[in-house]
């Protein structure tokens, strides 16, 4: 009733792995118990050493995510269960967020509320050209996280963000490309092979590079004095040192394709 997050593995790249919203009743809305299974599917995925690239999207043609399930409001969003409702979606942020491995949001239909939230935690985001997107906090009344803005601004700029926080109207998929949310508008019919292709690419390259860069990146993003320069240092030197980069110099040279290991 509901609804659930579950680990699907790719029917044809076992590299692939998907964490799946599914609460079609409510347009895969997140209910509370929903927010609990995120991190368990994100550790599960994170510790199979098989899965390179991680991919979340939505269970049926509706919907990626329509939000937070407002339903849930009135008994855990207020008085007492706040503090643990918000304790329950800074956790599932946090673990998708901080997942090591890259992580790809495939958008179809209404990604609303929660769900641009847990888009932002991917890596990069493709959108069906029937995605719509919007954060209706001003019409709810509820008070956004500082966080959640912050990752939203890093992409779309101070004003932008006003704006889709301000107004709470709803942006088309090209709208969404255009402001720097989105890294690509795909035909709907055209979806899933695109975003399998793109996820295939990345399982190609060296997973130490990969996550290298992912660190690197986050760590840009805090004010110099935050950064942690030594696991940036360390993440560099551990490419170096490791099997995939003579694998990598020795197959350029033979001009073959590498196989990485992940070591």
């Amino acid at each position: 009733m509901g609804g659930r997050v579950y680990v699907e593995r790719d029917d044809r790249d076992p590299r692939l792995g998907w964490i799946v919203f599914d609460h079609p009743e409510r347009r895969n809305a997140i209910s509370v118990e929903m927010w609990r299974q995120i991190p368990l599917a994100v550790r599960e995925l994170a510790e199979d050493e098989s899965v390179r690239v991680v991919l979340l999207r939505g269970a049926g043609e509706a919907a990626f995510v329509a939000g937070a399930d407002i339903s849930e409001f009135g008994e855990k969003r207020s008085g007492s269960g706040a503090g643990n409702y918000d304790v329950d979606g800074a956790h599932a942020f946090g673990a998708l967020a901080t997942l090591p491995k890259p992580v790809i949001a495939m958008v179809r239909g209404y990604c609303v509320g929660g769900g641009v939230a847990i888009a932002l935690c991917a890596d990069l985001r493709y959108a069906a050209d029937d995605a719509v997107f919007a954060i209706p906090a001003a019409q709810l009344g509820v008070g956004y996280h500082a966080g959640g803005i912050e990752m939203l601004q890093s992409l779309v700029g101070p004003s932008r963000a006003k704006e889709i926080f301000f107004t709470a109207r709803r942006y088309s998929a090209l709208e969404a490309h255009a402001m720097g949310l989105v890294n690509e508008v795909i035909p709907v019919a055209d979806l899933l092979s695109r975003v399998r292709d793109i996820a295939r690419r990345i399982a190609d390259n060296a997973p130490l590079t990969v996550a290298s860069v992912k660190r690197i990146v986050s760590e840009l993003a805090q004010p110099r004095e935050q950064r942690d320069e030594a696991a940036i240092d360390a993440s560099i030197a551990a490419c170096f040192a490791s099997e995939d980069y003579r694998e990598g110099v020795a197959a350029f040279l033979a001009k073959r394709k590498p196989r990485f290991s992940g070591r």
